[in-house]
C-alpha cells in the first residue's frame, strides 16, 4: 500500500507521468503511461527496468539501426468492426497495413537481438501476434485495394474499373461542353472574361452575372451572397451531369462493397491484430521509458528483494529538468538505510537549507523504481523492494473535516503506527510541527519509539533539540545535517550523515537585519547552554566539511600520484628497452664493419708486405685491437652497486636523443610540442567539486612540466567552493615546496575590471 492516496501528487510525481506522454508516439503509448502504476512484485519490477535499460542501450547504439515508423491506434475501430455490416474504410485500412508493416519491422528487429544483451527485449514479440503467418495475407490483401496513399485502386474489382472509366468520360465530355459554353457566352459579353467553371452540389455550372440569367438557359443551382452573381447549369449539360450523379452513386456502392468484403476477411484476424496493437503500445512505452532515462541520466539500478536504501548520487528528478533548461547543477544526494544497520535517518538543519527537498528525492526516487522507471543516480547505487510507502509531507489543513495542520499529521501517524512493519518506508516532514514545541517534540520522539520497535524505514526531518538527541542515544536510528556555510550564510544542500544539523537561527536572523538588541534578548531567554550546543553542532559540521574534503583532496592526489608513478615507470621502462635495441644495433653495425675492415686492410697489407710473416702477424694484431676499441667485451652479469643505483634512479640516465633514429620523437621534442598546444587560461565553471580537483591538478602538473609562466584559473564566484579548491591545493603545494627550500607558487585574484575574484592568477 501507500500512503496518502493522493501520494502522486505530493511528490510531484505527475510532472514524470507528464513528461513520459510527451515522450509516447501515440495514444497507445500514452495509455500504458496512464495504467503505471507502483508495484510489489519483485520479478515484476525487476522486468520493467530492465526492458527500459535494453531500450536505452538500443537507442544509444546507432549501428544496431533501430526501425522507425508509425504508431497508429486502432484499437476503437478493429472493436466496432466486429459487429457484422460494419466495416473498416480506407483511410483505416491504410492506418493498419502501415501498423503491421511497422509491427514486422520490429518483429524481425527485437528477434535478431544478441540474446545475451538483450534477454528482455528479445521476448517481446508473442507467437501468436507473428505478422510472417496470418496477418501478413492481410497486408497482401489490403495492398490489392488500398494504393500507397491511402486511397482505393482503380483495379479493386473489375466492377469499380468499368464504373471509374465510364465516369472519367462522361466528366471529360461534361468538361468540354461547359468549356465550349463558357467560350460562346464570353464571346457575347454575358460572362467575364475571366470566369471559370466551378463545382455546385456535385454539378459543373457557370458563375453568370444576374443580369444575364436569362440568356443563358439552363438550371439555377445557387447565387453569391451579394446576390449579384447565379451559378447556373447549361440546359445542354444536364443530362451528362446526371449520369455522372448516377455513375458516382454506383462507385460508391461498389466502393462499400469492396470495404464490406475486406472487413469481412480480416475481422477472423482481429483478436491477433489486438494483440499488436498491445505488442505496439508496450514498445511505444518502454521507448519513452528509455528516453526519460536518457534525458534524466538515469539507470536501473542494483535492486535487491529486501527494504534496503543505499543512494549514491541521487537527483531529485523534476528539479534535475528544471535546473538543466536553467543551466544549473542539481545537488547530489547519498544515503544509506538498512534493516541490518541504520533504519531511520533524522534530518535537522537551517530553513531553506534542503531537508524537504532531500526527503521529495527519497520518495520520487523510491516510487519511480517501483513503477519501473529507471531512476537518477550513480552506478553504485542499490536499492530495494517496499511493501508500503508512506508519507507525511506538506499542509494538509482541511476545513471541511474541521482539521488543523497538527490534527492531520497526527491522523498520518496514526496510520502509519497501524500500518508500518520491516517493508515500510515512511517519509516525514518537520516532524511534530505545528503545536506547542516541548508537547509536539515529546509526541513525536514516542512516535518514532514506535516506528523504530517496529523494524521500519524512513527519514524525517525536524528542528526539535529532543530528536536530535534521540538519534545519538538509540540503535537503528542516525542524525543527518543539511550542511550550510557559516561564513557567507548560504546552505549548501549536501546531507552530511553522523551529526545533529544546526537551525543556525541566530544567524539567519542577524543576516535579515533584525535589531541586535532583539537578537541578544533572544540569546539570554534561550539561555547559554542552549546557544553552546548549538555552536558545537555548527562547529562539528565545519570540522566534518574540512576533513572529508582533505580526505577528498589526499584521495585525488593518490590518485594522481598512481596515475604518474605508472606513467614514468612505464617511461623508464620503454627508454631501457630502447637503450639496449640502440646498442645492439650499434654493436651489430660495428661488428660487420670490423669484418668488412678486417679483410680489407688484412689482405691490402698482407700484398704489400708480399705475404711476409712478421707483418702479416702485426697487421692481424692491429685488427684485434680495433676489435677490442669497437666492440668491448661483455660485462659480468652481475650487477655493481653503481649498475644498481642507475636503474633505481631515473634521473640518472643519460639522454639518448642523440642516439634516437629521426624517426622517434625525443623526451625534449615531445614536451616543446606539448607546450605548443599548452592553454594559458583553465576554466573550472560548472565541474563538481572532486572533478573540478582532478583537473585543476593535471592541469598544474602540465604547467610546471612547460614552464608555462603566468596561467589563469577560470572558477567564478558563485559559492565560492570552487575558488576554494584551488586556493587550498595551491597552499599545500607551497608548504610542500618550503618544506624542500624549492621556493613556493606566488598566485593571487584577478585585476577587478578584469574578472578579479572569479579569477586565480598563477605565477610558476
Amino acid at each position: 500500500m501507500f500512503y496518502p492516496s493522493n501520494i502522486e501528487e505530493k511528490i510531484d510525481f505527475g510532472v514524470i507521468r507528464e513528461q513520459l506522454n510527451k515522450l509516447c508516439a501515440s495514444s497507445l503509448g500514452r495509455r500504458k503511461v496512464d495504467e503505471m502504476t507502483f508495484m510489489t512484485d519483485y520479478h515484476a519490477i525487476l522486468h520493467r527496468l530492465r526492458e527500459a535499460e535494453e531500450m536505452l542501450y538500443v537507442l544509444s547504439d546507432a549501428s544496431l539501426q533501430y526501425p522507425r515508423g508509425e504508431i497508429n491506434d486502432l484499437r476503437e475501430s478493429l472493436t466496432r468492426v466486429r459487429v457484422e455490416g460494419l466495416y473498416l474504410d480506407e483511410q483505416e485500412l491504410f492506418s493498419l497495413r502501415k501498423s503491421l508493416d511497422y509491427t514486422a519491422a520490429l518483429e524481425k528487429f527485437f528477434l535478431n537481438l544478441d540474446p545475451l544483451r538483450f534477454p528482455q527485449l528479445r521476448t517481446l514479440p508473442l507467437r501468436e501476434m507473428r505478422v510472417e503467418g496470418e496477418l501478413s495475407a492481410i497486408v497482401q490483401l489490403i495492398d490489392k485495394a488500398i494504393d500507397p496513399f491511402g486511397r482505393l485502386k482503380d483495379n479493386a474489382s473489375p466492377e469499380l474499373h468499368r464504373i471509374r472509366r465510364e465516369l472519367s468520360q462522361a466528366q471529360g465530355a461534361v468538361s468540354g461542353a461547359v468549356a465550349a459554353i463558357l467560350r460562346r457566352a464570353q464571346a457575347a459579353g454575358l460572362l467575364e472574361k475571366d470566369a471559370s467553371p466551378v463545382l455546385r452540389e456535385g454539378r459543373l455550372v457557370l458563375p453568370v452575372p444576374a443580369a444575364s440569367r436569362r440568356k443563358i438557359g439552363g438550371i439555377v443551382h445557387d447565387e453569391s451572397a451579394t446576390g449579384k452573381t447565379v451559378f447556373i447549369e447549361p440546359q445542354e449539360v444536364v443530362e451528362a451531369n446526371n449520369r455522372i450523379r448516377a455513375l458516382e452513386a454506383e462507385e460508391n456502392r461498389e466502393r462499400l462493397r469492396i470495404l464490406h468484403a475486406l472487413t469481412a476477411e480480416i475481422r477472423p484476424s482481429i483478436p491477433q491484430i489486438m494483440l499488436t496493437q498491445a505488442f505496439l503500445a508496450h514498445v511505444d512505452f518502454i521507448t519513452a521509458k528509455a528516453l526519460l532515462a536518457k534525458q534524466l541520466h538515469a539507470i536501473a539500478p542494483e535492486f535487491v528483494p529486501e527494504p534496503l536504501l543505499d543512494l549514491r548520487g541521487a537527483r531529485h528528478a523534476i528539479l534535475y529538468m528544471r535546473f538543466q533548461e536553467e543551466g544549473k547543477e542539481v545537488v547530489p544526494l547519498n544515503m544509506r538505510l538498512s534493516a541490518k544497520e541504520n533504519r531511520i535517518l533524522v534530518i535537522s538543519g537551517p530553513n531553506a537549507g534542503g531537508k524537504s527537498v532531500c526527503l521529495k528525492t527519497v520518495a520520487l526516487c523510491q516510487y519511480m523504481l517501483q513503477c519501473g522507471l529507471p531512476v537518477p543516480v550513480e552506478e553504485s547505487t542499490k536499492m530495494g523492494l517496499f511493501d508500503n510507502l508512506m508519507i507525511d509531507i506538506g499542509d494538509e489543513q482541511s476545513i471541511e473535516d474541521d482539521l488543523s495542520t497538527y490534527s492531520s499529521h497526527l491522523r498520518n501517524m496514526r496510520q502509519f503506527v497501524r500500518f508500518a512493519d520491516e517493508k515500510t518506508l515512511f517519509l516525514i516532514d518537520e516532524f511534530g510541527s505545528g503545536t506547542e514545541p516541548l508537547l509536539g517534540g515529546a509526541i513525536a520522539e514516542s512516535v518514532l519509539t514506535t516506528l523504530n520497535e517496529q523494524q521500519a524505514l524512513g527519514v524525517v526531518t525536524t528542528h526539535y533539540t529532543n530528536l536530535k538527541h534521540f538519534a545519538e542515544q538509540t540503535a537503528g536510528v542516525v542524525n543527518g545535517a543539511m550542511l550550510y556555510d557559516r561564513g557567507q550564510l548560504k546552505p549548501l544542500f549536501q546531507l552530511s550523515i553522523g551529526q545533529a544539523g544546526s537551525s543556525f537561527a541566530i544567524e539567519i536572523a542577524r543576516q535579515t537585519g533584525l535589531p541586535e538588541t532583539i537578537v541578544k534578548r533572544a540569546i539570554d531567554l534561550v539561555g547559554e547552554e542552549h546557544i553552546d550546543y548549538d555552536k558545537q553542532l555548527q562547529d562539528i559540521a565545519r570540522d566534518k566539511r574540512y576533513w572529508e574534503n582533505k580526505r577528498q583532496n589526499i584521495r585525488q592526489r593518490e590518485k594522481h600520484l598512481e596515475e604518474k608513478i605508472a606513467y614514468y615507470e612505464n617511461e623508464i621502462s620503454g627508454l631501457k628497452a630502447k637503450k639496449k635495441e640502440i646498442i645492439a644495433e650499434a654493436n651489430e653495425q660495428a661488428a660487420e664493419l670490423l669484418a668488412k675492415s678486417n679483410a680489407t686492410i688484412t689482405i691490402r697489407e698482407i700484398k704489400e708486405a708480399k705475404a711476409d710473416k712478421a707483418k702479416t702477424q702485426q697487421a692481424r694484431a692491429k685488427v684485434e685491437k680495433l676489435k677490442q676499441q669497437v666492440v668491448p667485451e661483455k660485462p659480468a652479469k652481475k650487477d655493481t652497486p653503481e649498475k644498481k643505483k642507475v636503474l633505481r634512479d631515473f634521473r640518472d640516465l643519460k639522454p639518448i636523443a642523440k642516439s634516437l633514429p629521426s624517426s622517434q620523437p625525443s623526451v625534449v621534442n615531445t614536451i616543446r610540442q606539448h607546450k605548443l598546444g599548452f592553454e594559458r587560461t583553465l576554466d573550472l565553471r560548472g565541474y563538481r567539486a572532486d572533478e573540478a580537483l582532478e583537473t585543476f591538478i593535471a592541469y598544474l602538473d602540465d604547467a610546471i612540466m612547460v614552464n608555462a609562466g603566468t596561467v589563469t584559473i577560470l572558477h567564478g564566484t558563485g559559492t565560492g567552493a570552487l575558488k576554494q579548491i584551488v586556493r587550498d591545493h595551491l597552499a599545500d603545494r607551497n608548504k610542500a615546496l618550503r618544506k624542500r627550500n624549492a621556493g613556493e607558487i606566488i598566485y593571487h585574484d584577478g585585476d577587478p575590471d578584469r574578472g578579479g575574484a572569479g579569477l586565480t592568477i598563477i605565477e610558476i
